[in-house]
């Protein structure tokens, strides 16, 4: 459980931990930043690194005097970002359901729930899925390997991986980097994580409750 609680106050208070390794790394920071981002969406297994809250608190560090340049960081974490859906495509075409075997302190990472659940992104939005998974956490990082398990044509899937990177990598960062400086973002940075967490995850909430209703329906007319 302390694992958990660790990775939780990095999540949500990821602002000042990127100080701390600024200040400890200097310009190392950008692998550092490049390795998350990179591991984040190219590893099947490792779901639950931060994503968005990252990008938006490295936009917010970047806009302060003398510290990261946000357009190379940018860049370097677009190469992340595109690289890492890749290999997790490639994962998925070559393992495979073998690979949400993997147990970690005694415990499944990838449910079949969470497969299933990608599934359904890809039978609702097609090809887009690579897109729109971008600001959906755990889907973002199951998407591209089960559209590699799918045998999405690679050429289609690399077509999305680029525009969903930059949308999302630029999107987000630039969000940090332009109101990472208004006061009540900056004082109050958890509750702005918790209300990308929020928004990110409000897709699925909504295909919950909607197939939920269509159940209901289906079942009043039987």
């Amino acid at each position: 459980m302390e694992v958990v609680y660790s990775l939780i106050d990095f999540v949500l208070h990821i602002d000042k931990h990127l100080v701390e390794i600024v200040n400890s790394y200097q310009t190392w920071t950008y692998l550092i930043l490049f390795l998350i981002i990179f591991i984040e969406t190219g590893v099947v297994i490792m779901p639950f690194l931060p994503g968005d809250s990252l990008l938006f608190a490295a936009g917010m560090l970047a806009a302060q005097p003398n510290e990261l340049n946000v357009w190379i960081m940018i860049a370097l974490l677009l190469i992340a970002a595109i690289a890492g859906d890749s290999m997790n495509y490639a994962i998925g075409r070559r393992f495979g359901m073998e690979i949400t075997r993997f147990k970690l302190f005694g415990k499944r990472v990838v449910k079949d729930e969470q497969i299933e659940k990608t599934h359904a992104f890809y039978e609702k939005y097609g090809s887009k899925t690579i897109v729109i998974a971008r600001f959906v956490p755990i889907v973002r990082t199951l998407a591209p390997f089960v559209g590699g398990i799918g045998r999405m044509h690679y050429g289609t899937f690399l077509t999305y991986n680029v525009v969903g990177a930059v949308l999302w990598v630029v999107g987000i960062t630039l969000a940090g980097y332009f109101l990472g400086n208004i006061p009540i973002v900056r004082d109050n940075f958890s509750k702005v994580v918790l209300l990308i967490i929020f928004l990110s995850v409000l897709p699925i909430i909504f295909e919950v409750v909607k197939e939920k209703i269509s159940s209901k329906k289906i079942k009043k007319e039987a």
